[in-house]
């Protein structure tokens, strides 16, 4: 008698689709485990490329150089509180930072937040793709005199969506290393920078009133950078052993990697403009022109690295939307994966990347102000088990949403483009915006008397009891 065997043929996606989803970050807290030198330079790694850098060419000579070094510090330092304090979150509870937002707005109310999420790692990893795109396209026509960076920047993503389902884990082993080299590719251009001109030459270049550029934009450039970075931060974070941990590495290691990032593309675009060159921002080939192929090849590889975490980070937000595994690894990176593939060949969203930020900000100055107020504030530093659920529970309000905080977001966004395009504040947008949204969401707490004052102990939420059963099956 003859055994028919079944078809194999969806056998081996299968075992693929089963062994990422077992390894994935995603379903629930995480217990951390990493030391603070670790997570210093996860974060140093992650901060090291070339968007960071070359987001510091667009200040010089739109406003003086020791202006602009003075406004990437005082950024950074303001920004990067935001990003410690959401990161501090994710060790406490070892929720991802989508994840967290269940808690303030709801567990079907942070449906709109992850969807936010989703469209700002979108577009982080189009830019970045375009940029390797670019800077291969540079070298390739430099040595044959072809030239399609469209092509390039389809194939930088094709790699990165490959290596997001592949060798993520591999990734985010190596870059680490990989930072310690950018960070002597950096020493290498500030030393021949300075070295060929002094920090007075280049702080004497005549300031382009014309470009715009004042103080005042240039520090909301540089919140709304760290913002952006912070929808990440609790992803890192939690992987962090304590918070000591997590708090001072993360704190460290962004801060450092920004300001040394930022200031150096600040003195590179200087010292193309004192070297007789046109001063064109936010163009890797203007850098690699005057520093040399293997400034390019450095780009090449810090954008393929942070980029495979983006497109792993947008793929995590996503199976995290919801406590159970319907929605599975494999298929999401696939759908999107495709879609950052094809948003790769809008080479014009480099020439609007800040208006970009300026829209990263509007979204997420609100929601980070309304998590941190409800944490820290509002709930006494405490999110139970509730928040695992997929419905009912503490985190139900009302059909799964908190009004209050959509509400509050709403505000908080319109206000921050207000401020922008409409009415110009003499502090910018970025702080009002974050003092509105958080003055607002603490005055309805304690308007509907929500504000927990009890004095609760520090407990992970992987040593909570269950207190309704299976709770992420639900």
């Amino acid at each position: 008698m003859t055994t028919v065997k079944p078809p194999t043929s969806s056998s081996a996606y299968r075992r693929l689709s089963d062994h990422l989803d077992s390894n994935s970050d995603g379903y629930g807290p995480l217990r951390g485990s990493l030391g603070t030198a670790r997570m210093g330079m996860i974060w140093l790694a992650a901060n090291l490329v070339v968007t960071t850098l070359l987001t510091g060419t667009l200040f010089v000579p739109g406003i003086s150089w020791p202006l602009a070094v003075g406004m990437i510090v005082l950024g950074t330092l303001i920004g990067g509180s935001v990003l410690v304090l959401v990161g501090n979150m994710g060790t406490r509870t070892g929720l991802a930072t989508m994840s967290l937002t269940k808690g303030s707005f709801g567990l079907r109310g942070s449906f709109l937040p992850v969807a936010a999420n989703v469209i700002t790692l979108m577009g982080w990893s189009w830019v970045q793709a375009m940029l390797a795109g670019v800077t291969v396209n540079f070298l390739v026509e430099q040595a044959t005199g072809f030239s399609s960076p469209v092509l390039f920047s389809v194939l930088c993503q094709l790699l990165v969506v490959c290596l997001a389902i592949f060798g993520h884990t591999g990734i985010a082993r190596v870059e680490p290393w990989l930072a310690l080299v950018i960070l002597a590719f950096m020493a290498y251009i500030f030393v021949t920078a300075f070295l060929a001109y002094s920090p007075a030459d280049i702080a004497s270049i005549p300031q382009d009133t014309a470009s715009g550029w004042t103080a005042v934009t240039a520090l909301d450039v540089v919140i709304a950078t760290a913002i952006s970075w912070t929808v990440l931060s609790a992803e890192f974070n939690r992987l962090a052993r304590t918070q000591s941990a997590g708090m001072i590495g993360s704190g460290i290691g962004y801060m450092l990697s920004t300001v040394l990032a930022m200031t150096l593309g600040a003195t590179a675009i200087g010292y193309v403009v004192l070297d007789g060159g046109e001063a064109v921002a936010f163009d890797p080939t203007v850098i690699v022109a005057s520093f040399g192929a293997p400034l390019a090849v450095v780009i090449f590889l810090s954008v393929m690295a942070t980029n495979t975490m983006v497109v792993y980070g947008m793929v995590a937000s996503v199976v995290n939307m919801v406590p159970s595994r319907r929605v599975t690894f494999l298929p999401t990176a696939i759908v999107l994966g495709a879609i950052s593939i094809l948003g790769s060949t809008w080479l014009a969203l480099l020439n609007q990347f800040t208006a970009f930020l300026t829209v990263i900000g509007a979204l997420f100055i609100p929601v980070f102000a309304i998590m941190i107020v409800d944490y820290y504030l509002v709930r006494s530093r405490h999110y139970g088990r509730d928040i695992l659920l997929g419905r009912g529970g503490e985190y139900w309000y009302r059909g799964g949403v908190n009004v209050a905080a959509v509400l509050v977001w709403l505000i908080g966004a319109g206000a921050s483009l207000l401020l922008t395009y409409v009415l110009p504040s003499p502090v910018g947008a970025t702080i009002p915006t974050f003092v509105l949204s958080a003055a607002l969401y603490f005055a309805w707490a304690g308007a509907t008397r929500r504000i927990d004052r009890k004095k609760r102990p520090h407990v992970h939420l992987l040593d909570l009891p269950e207190e309704h059963g299976n709770h992420a099956d639900r």
